[in-house]
């Protein structure tokens, strides 16, 4: 039970580092954050645990905080800065996998002990890239279409959790299956394949649910600067 409780712990964590980066720096820590968070997200992803009998991969917190991010800004700054923040996204992970491919190509010196390391992390990266990046801009794009069809059509302040869980809900599962199939598929047996789908969307399920209540706090947030240039 270490894992569930733990994870608890962890997934607060992160929601309140993304408040405060949002507290502190406004409209420009959304985008900082989306940058990290995709980065981050795909380091976690190569570690494996076991939930409840289940394996699954970590990662899906900090992800699920990209499509909060997303949402948010949908929400407050319009479609136009929410589709901002996903090229943004796609341009960081990119960023990082030529560079970090780049530096395990360098011959280690002969005591070295970072070489190891960095190769079980960053070795599997190019194909992570590319199921992240091949799931992060379908699922992205959707989830920014969905929201602000659901702005439309739930226009009130209260329906917010519809705006919200309708296109996370929805898109994560399309980024859920583009990724496992490309990352994954092959590289585990089909049973741990599958459990790993399994408990990815399920976890991204459950984030989604819990990132409403910080989507409300985060839309309550208020800046001078942008009050002066509303």
């Amino acid at each position: 039970m270490f894992n569930f409780w733990y994870g608890i712990v962890f997934v607060l964590v992160n929601f309140c580092f993304f408040l405060i980066c949002y507290r502190m720096f406004g409209k420009t820590g959304l985008y900082a954050w989306v940058g990290v968070a995709t980065v981050l997200a795909n380091i976690q992803v190569v570690k494996t645990i076991e939930l409840f009998g289940l394996v699954m991969t970590l990662g899906n917190t900090m992800y699920g905080t990209i499509y909060l991010t997303s949402d948010l800004l949908n929400e407050k700054y319009g479609e136009k800065e929410a589709k901002k923040a996903v090229w943004f996204g796609f341009f960081t992970l990119i960023m990082t996998t030529v560079i970090m491919q780049m530096v395990l190509l360098f011959q280690p010196q002969e005591g070295d002990v970072a070489q190891p390391a960095l190769q079980t992390i960053f070795g599997l990266m190019p194909r992570l890239a590319l199921g992240s990046l091949c799931a992060y801009v379908s699922s992205q794009f959707i989830d920014v279409k969905i929201y602000s069809f659901l702005k439309r059509t739930f226009p009130k302040r209260e329906q917010l959790w519809i705006r919200n869980n309708g296109s996370t809900i929805i898109s994560q599962l399309i980024d859920t299956l583009i990724f496992c199939t490309i990352a994954f598929a092959g590289f585990y047996p089909a049973d741990v394949w599958f459990d790993i789908f399994i408990t990815t969307y399920l976890i991204k399920f459950v984030i989604s649910v819990a990132t409403t209540p910080v989507l409300y706090i985060a839309r309550n947030f208020t800046f001078t600067e942008e009050r002066a240039n509303s």
